[in-house]
């Protein structure tokens, strides 16, 4: 089912790409911003490299640039321009050099660094010293011919200089690979004067630089304040060449402007720390940029490493964390907060946004999701407010599927909180509960936490509760383990016993089983048993926290309301701040995976017992290892027949091969 979604969804993002790309490349007449572009493409390659059986030839992955513009003649590339392995933080930076480890074992690696500029890649060709030739990138074998356009460009020098050492570089073929930029300030002046001049800005640098470069008139791109930065040279004898330190200071000697940012070390730390650095000062680069590159700074090691596919071995991307990425929209839930506020939440395929891996966002209230008219199915572009708060940016309407139809906030409402009332007071955005206040919630939620089936906690009666929630020392559920004696003390229902027992109480309930606690938090529909399924599945409120919606449905027992309303709970920042709380107050849950001449082996409970009630049975089970269900599933070893049983469970029973035993052989298996 996962696999069969996922094709589906490579091939309409290839196809989209493919769209966009054209419009960009062919018709320079991009629809979508560069950011849109750049995350559907990530979501592509994350897939692909995930799941490398739904890789084709004809994936936009699989090559590095487009189609050529009918205006320019094409042109070979005498040595193919090759693209980079994209990496994301420092364990894959890691991971790369123990892959070349292994390939050249006992070699000491020297790594070049360099910040990647966002432009348009292009090689400069010269022959005995004066310019001869400029092609662009293409597809890495074939490019565009833009010569005439690039000797426009200022600070392309139409001679090489002649430096003492480095007089050999005049003499034959010199090519000097780099990319075409238009630098921050001189694009901001640029739309400065656009503006007062009445004209239309243009929506930024790289779309600017490479719709220039493309121009068939070389006097418009002879306006345009375009500039040319090396980061590759190339001679036909390659041990002229010994590292790539000395390229960047032979393009230098030679007059073209490189990054005057890149270094050398000798280990992984000083890497890592050259990237830690410009992810911190890359903003005040005169360029944009989404990332560094690393490489083998020797150059004979990095040519022995060999190329994989159209990737190097020895370099790599380090592609900063994305400030937005495109998602899938699962389900839309609705979480019901502390003070009766319905608030809507989309929950999404889990996306790394700004260097953490977001999987719902709050849609704030209804009006919201009309506004931008958000539909389950739908792919987003998320973006984290501040860096911090994820939110749903816009919607991508031609990946929108064709049975797509508008959320109903109001019948989600009912379908969702059956039992409950809600109204939308005049002049707010936001629907609230009837009847349910902030304190009346407050009281339910610590009484049911403190009841026998959650955590057991005898001195928090009804009466109590009240004292200490109008007394204004509890405040939340977690709060109650903030308590002190002299606080309680000084309310009017307690005296110096009562106090100690209470706090006692509380304390010693820090430590409670995982599925007592679940059940204790009152996630709508999460009744005991629920709780004792998704500890055994999950075991820790971490995972079940990080859990997605497919991992949910596959619990037996576990249907679409319950999913929604786990999804709804944990994506609640008031909930996420509690589990937190707790945690800090030294609240731990544990889980302890049941052991017994009954493991493994699981029932299900049809009708009325005569000598014990089902949740006794369910406790007897338990206490021997077994599994006690609420539904049969493929994995049901017996299906215990009581009195008043329907048809629907035993024919369900039989088609599985579950056993069908009644409550006396239920009674000996229980002592035997």
């Amino acid at each position: 089912m996962v696999q069969n979604r996922l094709k589906r969804r490579v091939k309409e993002l290839r196809e989209l790409i493919e769209k966009y790309s054209y419009e960009y490349n062919v018709l320079d007449n991009s629809s979508v911003s560069d950011a849109l572009y750049d995350s559907l493409f990530s979501e592509l390659k994350q897939i692909e490299s995930e799941y490398p059986e739904l890789i084709t030839s004809d994936s936009p992955t699989q090559r590095v640039g487009s189609s050529l513009l009918d205006g320019f003649q094409k042109a070979t590339h005498k040595t193919r321009m090759l693209s980079l392995n994209d990496v994301f933080n420092y364990d894959d930076v890691i991971d790369w050099v123990k892959r070349m480890d292994k390939l050249l074992p006992n070699i000491k690696h020297e790594f070049f660094t360099d910040i990647k500029m966002d432009g348009l890649a292009c090689s400069l060709i010269y022959q005995d010293g004066v310019f001869s030739q400029a092609i662009t990138r293409g597809d890495g074998f074939i490019g565009e011919d833009v010569t005439e356009n690039v000797r426009t460009i200022r600070n392309v020098p139409l001679k090489l200089r002649e430096v003492n050492g480095y007089e050999y570089f005049l003499n034959g073929r010199t090519e000097i690979r780099g990319e075409i930029v238009i630098l921050k300030k001189d694009f901001e002046e640029l739309n400065r004067k656009r503006v007062l001049a009445g004209e239309v800005e243009f929506a930024n640098p790289r779309n600017l630089a490479a719709g220039s470069i493309r121009q068939l008139d070389p006097s418009v791109v002879s306006s345009r304040p375009l500039s040319f930065r090396g980061y590759d040279l190339l001679r036909d004898n390659p041990d002229e060449i010994s590292t790539w330190m000395f390229a960047y200071q032979s393009i230098s000697l030679l007059g073209l402007a490189r990054n005057e940012e890149a270094d050398v070390f000798n280990n992984l730390n000083g890497v890592i720390n050259y990237i830690k650095k410009w992810d911190k000062l890359r903003n005040d680069l005169s360029f944009n940029t989404d990332g560094l590159v690393v490489k083998v700074n020797d150059r004979h090691q990095f040519f022995e490493l060999g190329v994989v596919g159209k990737q190097p071995r020895a370099a790599v991307a380090y592609k900063y964390a994305a400030e937005q990425a495109t998602t899938v929209v699962r389900d839309i839930v609705i979480s019901l907060g502390r003070t009766g506020a319905a608030t809507p939440v989309a929950v999404f395929d889990p996306v790394v946004v700004a260097g953490s891996t977001v999987k719902h966002a709050s849609l704030h209230n209804a009006d919201e999701i009309e506004r931008k008219d958000i539909r389950i199915g739908d792919t987003v572009v998320v973006f984290k407010a501040g860096d911090i708060i994820p939110q749903v940016d816009s919607v991508v309407t031609d990946l929108r599927p064709n049975n797509s139809t508008k959320y109903d906030f109001e019948i989600e409402l009912v379908k969702q909180f059956p039992d409950l009332e809600f109204e939308r007071p005049e002049g707010e955005v936001v629907y609230r509960a009837k009847g349910l206040t902030s304190v009346v919630l407050l009281k339910r939620s610590i009484q049911h936490f403190a009841s026998k089936g959650a955590l057991d906690i005898d001195t928090l009666g009804e009466k109590n509760v009240e004292a200490l929630v109008d007394g204004g020392l509890v405040h939340d559920l977690a709060d109650i383990y903030n308590l002190s004696f002299d606080q309680v003390i000084e309310l009017d229902r307690f005296a110096d016993i009562s106090t100690k027992k209470l706090i006692h109480a509380i304390q010693d309930s820090k430590s409670p089983k995982l599925s007592r606690f679940l059940f204790g938090l009152g996630i709508r529909h999460v009744g005991s048993q629920t709780a004792i399924d998704l500890s055994n599945r999950f075991g820790s409120i971490k995972s079940l926290a990080e859990a997605t919606i497919d991992q949910l449905r596959a619990v037996d027992g576990i249907g679409e309301i319950v999913t929604e309303s786990i999804i709804a709970w944990f994506s609640d920042p008031d909930n996420e701040a509690l589990i937190e709380k707790f945690e800090s107050l030294g609240v731990r849950p544990y889980f302890e995976k049941s052991s017994g001449r009954l493991t493994n082996t699981s029932f299900v409970i049809t009708g009325s017992l005569k000598t014990m009630s089902r949740d006794e049975a369910a406790d007897k089970i338990r206490e021997l290892g077994g599994i006690f269900q609420t539904a049969i599933a493929k994995d049901t070893t017996y299906l215990v027949i009581g009195e008043k049983v329907g048809k629907s469970k035993i024919e369900k029973a039989q088609s599985y091969g579950t056993e069908i035993i009644d409550e006396d052989r239920l009674i000996k298996i229980l002592k035997s």
